[in-house]
């Protein structure tokens, strides 16, 4: 999209972890992110596994795995 001058204006998303505008552009270093905190936030959420693929297998109730 064009802005009056002539230029492309900057593409406006929605923040991934708060859900807030989000300017997705090379000025926005923590893109798809609004801010710092919420790239953050999202980061340690997967580091804490809250965020998982589902597997093909069912997780074996023992916690053993067989090789």
């Amino acid at each position: 999209m064009k802005s009056a001058t002539g230029t492309q204006a900057p593409r406006i998303v929605t923040c991934p972890t708060c859900g807030g505008p989000s300017v997705y552009a090379s000025s926005n270093a923590c893109r798809p992110f609004c801010c710092a905190r919420c790239r953050q936030l999202d980061l340690g959420a997967w580091a804490s596994e809250r965020f998982v693929l589902p597997s093909a297998t069912p997780p074996d109730p023992d916690g053993q795995t067989s090789h």
